[in-house]
């Protein structure tokens, strides 16, 4: 997923010669998200910065942070906290002028300016046919272990021209919904 994301910014930003990573230092899995992370980017080239934050007041001071080091493109690491925080990172992003991707839908909905990741509709879905099956009466254990098969790549049109950004016409023709 990041790999996928990563290489969706470079196309967005092709200048971008360091990419901002804004993480949650509480959230358990960061340190593999920042594995990841760094192995995608050292693939395209690109070096990376990381910020942290899990309070809005260590939000605010994230972004003056991406802004001081002039970094030109952000990637939003998956965390609850951010997701709840989803519409102040989408004010922040467009108050510093940097161009971000998100992992929901839900950010670009709230003026986030792309996001990829997988559909929380189709996750719920699988949620409700586990639910059935269960209430067939299989047990939770024997059920098999579920990854998600569907994923939406988003792109809010009208942040791209208040960022100044041309979306590449090959771009805007993976994407499932643009919103203008």
């Amino acid at each position: 997923m990041e790999a996928k994301r990563i290489g969706l910014m470079r196309e967005v930003v092709p200048q971008a010669a360091t990419l901002g990573v804004l993480m949650n230092p509480n959230n358990p899995t960061v340190a593999s998200q920042l594995k990841d992370i760094e192995e995608a980017a050292h693939a395209v080239g690109l070096r990376l910065h990381a910020v942290q934050a899990s309070t809005p007041a260590e939000l605010d001071a994230a972004f003056v942070s991406i802004a001081q080091n002039r970094i030109s493109a952000l990637l939003v690491a998956a965390d609850a906290f951010f997701t709840a925080s989803r519409d102040s990172l989408a004010i922040l992003a467009a108050r510093h002028a940097v161009p971000a991707i998100y992992y929901f839908r839900d950010f670009a909905l709230a003026g986030g300016l792309m996001s990829y990741g997988a559909s929380l509709r189709d996750q719920y879905r699988q949620i409700g046919v586990y639910a059935g099956r269960i209430l067939k009466g299989a047990k939770p254990g024997d059920l098999p272990v579920v990854q998600p098969t569907k994923f939406e790549f988003v792109i809010n049109l009208k942040t791209a021209k208040t960022l100044g950004i041309t979306i590449p016409p090959g771009v805007l023709a993976i994407a499932d919904e643009v919103i203008e």
